[in-house]
């Protein structure tokens, strides 16, 4: 399975985190991962719950979740914003 690498900021808790994600899965199912990963690293300031979106941090366009980050043109440091 192939991964790229990008950086996901967690405005938050006011940092950023260099993550691998898959380039074929859903982004439902990466945003889902991530939520609970940072649930965890974030020491209690990031909450995931249904709501959760992720955007392209350049632009603030919400990410279509039923895509996957190739279909979405991601690649190696693309930056992405976990709000």
């Amino acid at each position: 399975m192939d991964n790229i690498l990008v950086e996901i900021y967690l405005p938050v808790a006011g940092r950023c985190f260099d993550v691998y994600i898959p380039l074929t899965s859903r982004l439902h199912e990466v945003e889902v991962l991530l939520a609970k990963a940072f649930m965890e690293v974030s020491g209690g300031y990031f909450v995931g719950s249904p709501d959760s979106v992720l955007c392209d941090r350049e632009s603030g366009t919400v990410l279509d979740i039923n895509k996957s980050a190739l279909e979405l043109g991601m690649c190696n440091g693309s930056r992405l914003m976990l709000i």
